[in-house]
């Protein structure tokens, strides 16, 4: 019974996030400590980390950079990997300016037109 109660804690820790998460797309590299940067995509983005695709496995504490278009590498810690997808927390916490000016660019909401 007690393995019962610590996965549903578990569980409920990964949807306990200290900001909204926003889906998005966004084409990017990510790095792994000791690796080769290899390009990726972030699926959500936030001011305390993100999620991307990664075939390769990745592990828990692993440090990495994500370098998001028009931006200097961010040092982030793997919290998870899942199927290909690896969730990860920045070690400082993305400029709250910067986090907007990202989702304005990148946000699915927005619509671009042509001027032809």
């Amino acid at each position: 019974m007690l393995v019962d109660q610590y996965d549903s804690y578990a569980e409920a820790a990964q949807e306990d996030r200290c900001s909204p998460r926003t889906k998005l797309t966004i084409p990017s590299q990510l790095r792994a400590s000791g690796g080769r940067a290899f390009c990726t995509v972030v699926h959500d983005l936030s001011i305390s980390g993100f999620s991307a695709a990664a075939i390769n496995r990745m592990h828990e504490g692993q440090r990495c950079w994500i370098t998001l278009p028009g931006l200097e590498s961010l040092q982030a810690e793997v919290v998870w990997w899942d199927n290909s997808i690896v969730g990860c927390a920045f070690m400082e916490l993305l400029s709250p300016i910067v986090h907007e000016n990202i989702l304005q660019r990148y946000s699915p909401s927005v619509m671009y037109r042509s001027t032809l």
